[in-house]
């Protein structure tokens, strides 16, 4: 499902994770919904994504961190 709606390209964004056909980065509606919006108010702001769509962001954001190794530099 995440696939379905999210992408990486070398020329848009600097390769960054986009939602699919925009420029909007995945960085940004998870910065947005950390800030307190909710899905409801991100379709009125960009009435053209789905909510699936947005739903896909959350899911890639918690597939990018479920793997991380932290490392202990003290």
């Amino acid at each position: 499902m995440i696939m379905d709606y999210i992408e990486q390209k070398p020329g848009v964004l600097g390769g960054k994770a986009v939602i699919k056909d925009t420029r909007i980065g995945v960085d940004v509606i998870l910065e947005k919904i950390g800030a307190g919006e909710t899905i409801e108010e991100l379709l009125k702001a960009y009435p053209f994504l789905k909510r699936e769509a947005l739903l896909a962001c959350i899911s890639y954001g918690a597939a990018s961190v479920r793997n991380e190794t932290l490392i202990d530099v003290e």
